[in-house]
């Protein structure tokens, strides 16, 4: 049996429809694993924080912020985050931000922490012979 055009236009309307609704559906499903992957990852990441600094535990929030200001803000805080960030972005590859969310940290930070033994030695150095 031939369909009527009219007919043909309310089955692709409804057909639209459809698809519309799939694409809204798919964008909040995305929208909630990235939430979900940025919840993960804040976790991590403070946990891994509060491991290293356990005396932070005890600060109120407005001490922790008052905190992380004076020490991440410094110049050389902010040198080791370049380099970090440099170097980070020289081995990336191209992944899924799902899959970034779940593995493991990098082994790129490793050799950062290295780099900042070595410029705290010579600020020691340096402090030492500047005193």
């Amino acid at each position: 049996m031939a369909k009527t055009r009219t007919e043909k236009i309310d089955s692709l309307q409804t057909e639209i429809a459809q698809l519309e609704n799939k694409r809204k559906q798919l964008i909040q499903e995305q929208k909630q694993q990235e939430r979900k992957d940025r919840t993960k990852r804040l976790c991590r990441r403070m946990g891994l924080f509060e491991s290293l600094l356990p005396d932070t535990i005890t600060l109120t929030d407005d001490l922790f912020k008052t905190f992380l200001e004076k020490a991440l803000l410094s110049d050389y805080s902010r040198r080791i985050l370049d380099g970090l960030t440099k170097q980070n972005t020289n081995t990336a590859t191209p992944i899924r931000a799902s899959a970034a969310a779940q593995s493991a940290p990098t082994p790129a930070a490793k050799p950062a922490k290295t780099e900042q033994d070595e410029d705290a030695d010579e600020g020691e150095d340096e402090g030492t012979a500047q005193g």
